[in-house]
C-alpha cells in the first residue's frame, strides 16, 4: 500500500467513538497518509461538530487530501455565509472543498422548531451559490430558498467552481443530483437493489438535463468495520446504527432495499426497541444491542463490509460493480480502515485500478 493513492476511497472524519473535534487534525493526516482520497463530515447538531470550523481545520493540516460536507444543511445558514464559507474553503484549500448539502430528517427539524426541506429549496439554493460564486450582485431574488433583496459576496468569480455535493435518500432528491449537483452521495445500509436503483435515478436525471451523466460522482456509502475491531465496537457500528434508521426512516428503508415488511413491524413491536424514545446507538448497553441484533435478517447487515481485511475488501470492490464512482468507508477511523485498505490495494495492482 506504500505510496498508493485511493481516488476512488473517501472517509468520515470523526466516525468512530471520539473523544472530541482536536482528533480531527490526527485522522485528516492519516488519512492522507494511508491514502485516502477525500475526507468527509457529517455536521451534527451538538457540540464539537460544527461543519465549518472542522472543514477549516482538515484542509488546514492536509496537502493533497479533498475535504468535503455530506452533509450539512441549507437553511442553517443564510445563503451569502454559505457562499462565503465554501469560496473561503474553495481557495484556501487550493481547490479541495466540496460543499455537500442534505434533507436531513423531519423529526429532527420539527423538533428545532424548523420547517423540512424541500427538494425546490435545494435546487434554488444551488443556483444562488453558484451566482454568487460568480460574482453576481443577485437583487429582489424570491424563490423556494427564499426572498432576499440583495446577495452579494463579490465581484471576482471564482476561477475554478465550488463543486456542490448532495445526500440524497429519496427518488426526488437523486434526480435532483443528477440535474444540478457534482457529487451524489448515497445513504448507508443500502442493498444491491437500492443502488442500482440510485445509480440509473442519478445518471437518468443527468442526461435529461442535458449533462453527461459521467460528470456526476455517486458515492455509495459503506459501513466499513472489520473483525479486528472488539466485537462491542463493530455492534454499535453496525447493529446499533441500523437500528437507529429503522427507529425513524424505516419505512423508507423497507421499500428502497425490497426488504420484508414483517421483519419492520417484529423489529419495532419488540418491547425493548419501543423502550427507546432516543436514537438506539447513543443508548443501548452492549447487552442491548446483542439482542436488537437478533432482531435484525441477516441480509440486512450484509450491506455492511465486515469480516478480514480480504473479505472487506473485496465486499468494497463489488461496490463498484454496482455502478457507483466512489466508496466511502463509514464508520471507522482511518486506523481502523488500514488492514482493509491494505488488502485493496494489494487486490487493485494484482487486478487493475478501480475506473
Amino acid at each position: 500500500m506504500q505510496g498508493q493513492v485511493f481516488d476512488e476511497l473517501g472517509f468520515y472524519l470523526l466516525a468512530g467513538d471520539s473523544a472530541g473535534p482536536a482528533e480531527l487534525v490526527e485522522e485528516a493526516c492519516r488519512g492522507e497518509e494511508l491514502g485516502l482520497g477525500t475526507a468527509f463530515l457529517a455536521e451534527r447538531w451538538k457540540m464539537s461538530a460544527e461543519a465549518a470550523t472542522l472543514s477549516g481545520a482538515a484542509c488546514s493540516v492536509t496537502t493533497r487530501l479533498r475535504v468535503g460536507t455530506a452533509a450539512t444543511n441549507h437553511n442553517l445558514r443564510h445563503p451569502v455565509v454559505n457562499a462565503s464559507w465554501a469560496a473561503t474553503m474553495h481557495r484556501l484549500s487550493g481547490g479541495r472543498f466540496t460543499l455537500g448539502i442534505g434533507a436531513g430528517v423531519r423529526q429532527v427539524y420539527r423538533s428545532f422548531g424548523l420547517p423540512p426541506v424541500t427538494t425546490a429549496q435545494m435546487r434554488d439554493w444551488a443556483g444562488l451559490m453558484r451566482r454568487l460564486w460568480n460574482g453576481e450582485t443577485i437583487r429582489d431574488h424570491s424563490g423556494p430558498a427564499g426572498d432576499y433583496p440583495i446577495l452579494r459576496i463579490g465581484s471576482d468569480p471564482l476561477e475554478t467552481p465550488v463543486p456542490l455535493g448532495l445526500v440524497a435518500f429519496h427518488d426526488d432528491d437523486l434526480a435532483l443530483g443528477g440535474e444540478v449537483f457534482d457529487d451524489v452521495v448515497l445513504h448507508t445500509f443500502l442493498s444491491e437493489q437500492a443502488v442500482g436503483h440510485a445509480v440509473r435515478t442519478v445518471n437518468d436525471a443527468a442526461e435529461a438535463a442535458g449533462r453527461d451523466p459521467a460528470s456526476v460522482r455517486v458515492w455509495s456509502c459503506l459501513v466499513t468495520v472489520g473483525d479486528h475491531l472488539p466485537e462491542e465496537v463493530r455492534l454499535r457500528r453496525t447493529v446499533a446504527r441500523l437500528a437507529n434508521y429503522l427507529q425513524y426512516v424505516g419505512d423508507e428503508f423497507i421499500e428502497g432495499n425490497g426488504w420484508d415488511p414483517t421483519a419492520l413491524r417484529r423489529f419495532r413491536g419488540d418491547p425493548l426497541v419501543s423502550s427507546f424514545t432516543e436514537p438506539i446507538e447513543g443508548k443501548a448497553t452492549p447487552e442491548e444491542i446483542l439482542r436488537i441484533a437478533e432482531l435484525l435478517p441477516t441480509e440486512w447487515l450484509d450491506t455492511c463490509a465486515t469480516g478480514s481485511p480480504q473479505e472487506s475488501a473485496a465486499r468494497i470492490r463489488r461496490e463498484f460493480d454496482r455502478g457507483v464512482d466512489r466508496v466511502i468507508l463509514h464508520g471507522a477511523t482511518p486506523d481502523e480502515l488500514e488492514p482493509a485498505l491494505e488488502a485493496y490495494g494489494e487486490c487493485r495492482n494484482r487486478d487493475g485500478e478501480a475506473s
